[in-house]
């Protein structure tokens, strides 16, 4: 018999600095034995330098937590408004016939 607990209500306060959130278009993750760390920065068109605009550092069960609810709430996103493509990822629907480089 499976004994569960009962779920708690979190409630989170949302400072207003943290709420106009930080725009990030490339994410840097590296790991040890206890923890993970998310680098998230910009790239910006034409410059060879980025900086780190937040770091995130979690415990591997929270990193996976994340990306399982990252997983499912990409899923409903794309069940909404179609399939994200990744830019630079070849397209399988093209890739029919013989290949040139």
């Amino acid at each position: 018999m499976e004994n569960k607990t009962p779920q708690q209500r979190i409630t989170l306060d949302l400072n207003e600095k943290e709420a106009e959130g930080i725009y990030s278009n490339l994410t840097l993750i590296s790991h040890s034995h206890a923890e993970f760390i998310l680098d998230f920065a910009r790239i910006v068109p034409g410059m060879n330098k980025s900086k780190v605009h937040a770091r995130i550092i979690m415990t591997p069960q929270a990193a996976k937590a994340l990306q399982k609810s990252l997983q499912a709430n990409v899923e409903r996103f794309e069940t909404s408004h179609g399939e994200i493509k990744l830019i630079g990822q070849p397209d399988p629907a093209q890739n029919i016939g013989f290949q040139t480089e």
